[in-house]
């Protein structure tokens, strides 16, 4: 009887380890077929050029501006609320056990609505923060885009990316980035 392994066969080994030298001979052949000009490297902040352009910071004042007036519909519901749990602390122990359970069932209720209306507004802020910055987003990308050609970039990465851990201060194109956006206005 011929036993099975659970470790992959050295003919598995073999050809992985082949595709391996093959893919890496591929890639350098292709890079060595290349231009024979230098790679240059940037990074842009995106979130800092957002709120950095102008129309960021306009963008900004209008969302916190949006952000204080929903916050105002919180401020009568919670007042309400206090004043409705300092009335039952101070009436409690006179109250029957009925009043005193529909007090209780009262207060839930207002804290159910204020639990409600802080979702509503959370998901609402959320909405009207991305058609605030969306648009921003948008055209810094064009704009990375057009600075990467005209500068002569062969790349241009975003600094919050998924792999990127660290970079020199020196390949940071952001300040290029929100500059030239101003300028176009």
């Amino acid at each position: 009887m011929q036993s099975r392994s659970r470790y992959p066969s050295s003919r598995y080994k073999v050809t992985n380890r082949i595709l391996i030298v093959v893919a890496a001979v591929a890639l350098i052949g292709w890079g060595l077929g290349a231009k024979k000009d230098t790679i240059t490297i940037g990074v842009v902040d995106l979130d800092q050029a957002v709120t950095s352009t102008n129309e960021g910071r306009k963008a900004r004042e209008e969302f916190d501006r949006k952000k204080r007036q929903a916050e105002s519909t919180l401020i009568p519901l919670m007042d309400q609320y206090k004043e409705q749990l300092e009335a039952f602390e101070a009436k409690k122990f006179v109250l029957s056990d009925d009043a005193r359970f529909q007090k209780q069932l009262d207060m839930a209720e207002l804290q159910n609505q204020i639990e409600n209306t802080r979702k509503e507004i959370t998901g609402q802020l959320q909405v009207d923060r991305e058609r605030l910055i969306a648009p921003l987003r948008n055209k810094l990308v064009k704009i990375v885009e057009e600075v990467g050609r005209e500068e002569g970039f062969s790349l241009i990465l975003h600094r919050g990316a998924p792999g990127v851990m660290y970079t020199r201060e020196s390949l940071d194109v952001t300040d290029l980035i929100i500059e030239k956006f101003n300028k176009q206005g």
